[in-house]
């Protein structure tokens, strides 16, 4: 018969849910770097991707009219 207690290496542990740990960061530089810079901040669509969004609602609109 196999052994089918714990081996020496993995012990009984309890788990914790990630809401529940302390609030204690993976990278502490990271978290000093993004309070200065305030995150990433807005970006700004390139040309091609507002030329696309305006194209989208032109044809959104169109195909409204053509429903009603």
């Amino acid at each position: 018969m196999a052994n089918k207690g714990l081996a020496t290496r993995q012990k009984l542990s309890f788990r914790v849910e990630p809401s529940q740990r302390a609030s204690k960061p993976r990278n502490p530089v990271a978290v000093a770097a993004q309070q200065r810079a305030g995150g990433a901040g807005p970006h700004r669509k390139s040309q091609s991707g507002e030329r696309q969004q305006l194209k989208s609602e032109l044809l959104k609109k169109l195909a409204g009219r053509e429903e009603k």
